[in-house]
Parts: structure tokens; C-alpha cells; sequence
């Protein structure tokens, strides 16, 4: 049993090396081959299965890797990079956010025909920019050096703030029900 979790771990990060160095390679953001990876691997393929792999650790493994993404981020932030911009990056975690989940769950609820439930559970997940796809984006685009700290800072705080509202929201569809 330890000697297919050991494989499982050692396949994950040599796929995630390879990844990685495909995006620098290409200069493409890393999340599309690891994202196209992780589905080969699974889904796909059928090579790992997390819940037979890990067993009773899967759960304890993804919320310390969820920890580590959201909080890794403001480690690298620094306040003289948004001073005056403070006002824009509030709006955007506030008031974009919410202009954000209403119009993605009105547009899944009608085009899509989620129930109402499943439209704001599934916004409160999708509301957020993440700090891993906006910084890859800045290097490929080169924006302003404003505009780039702005997406920074935005893209990194959002991200704990996301988290909370899907499980807010999930936590009660769960007491609804």
C-alpha cells in the first residue's frame, strides 16, 4: 500500500516538473499543462485514482495544498506597490466580486438550467482570478506597472475571499436541504 502512495506522489511531481518546464519552455502559463495533465492522469487515463491512492490523507493533503496556494501568494506582496491604488483593488474585491457572482449565476441558472443552488455554489467557486493564473498572465502581457500591481494584489486577496464564500455557500445549500 505505501509503495503505491510513494509511486503515486513521485509520478505527480515528476509530471509537475515536466509541466513546468513545458510552460517556461513555450512561455505559456503552467496551469494549462498542469491542469491538461492532471485530467490525462486521471479522468483519462485511469492512472490515479486519489481516493484509492491517499485513502484516508487525501483530504488532509488537499487542504494543506489549498493553505499553502491561497496564503503562498501574500508572501510575495508588498504595500509601496499598491500605495494609492488601495481604492481600485477594494472595488474589485468587493464590488466586483459581487457584480461578478450575480451575473455568472443569472447566466448559469439561464443558459445553463443549473437550479439556483448550484448556479451560486458554482459562482461562488469560479468568482475568483487566483494568484497562479494572473501572475503568469502579467509576465506573458507585460502590463503598466500599476495595472500590474493592481491585478497582483487583486488576484492574490481574492483568493482567501473566494474559498470562504464557497464554503459559505455550500454550507448553506447543506442546511437548506
Amino acid at each position: 500500500m505505501h509503495d503505491d502512495v510513494i509511486i503515486a506522489l513521485a509520478g505527480i511531481g515528476l509530471i509537475g516538473i515536466a509541466c513546468q518546464w513545458v510552460a517556461w519552455r513555450v512561455k505559456l502559463p503552467a496551469i494549462l499543462f498542469l491542469l491538461m495533465a492532471g485530467i490525462v492522469a486521471g479522468p483519462v487515463s485511469g492512472w490515479l485514482k486519489p481516493d484509492q491512492a491517499f485513502g484516508q490523507l487525501l483530504f488532509p493533503i488537499i487542504s494543506l495544498s489549498v493553505a499553502v496556494i491561497l496564503f503562498e501568494g501574500s508572501l510575495t506582496l508588498k504595500f509601496t506597490d499598491i500605495r494609492g491604488l488601495q481604492l481600485v483593488v477594494r472595488r474589485l474585491v468587493t464590488t466586483g466580486v459581487l457584480v461578478t457572482w450575480g451575473i455568472i449565476a443569472l447566466a448559469t441558472h439561464w443558459l445553463l438550467d443549473f437550479s439556483w443552488k448550484l448556479s451560486l455554489l458554482f459562482n461562488a467557486i469560479t468568482v475568483v482570478t487566483g494568484f497562479t493564473v494572473v501572475v503568469p498572465m502579467l509576465r506573458t502581457v507585460r502590463p503598466t506597472a500599476n495595472v500590474a500591481n493592481i491585478l497582483r494584489w487583486e488576484g492574490i486577496v481574492i483568493d482567501p475571499i473566494g474559498a470562504l464564500l464557497g464554503v459559505l455557500v455550500f454550507q448553506f445549500i447543506i442546511i437548506e436541504t
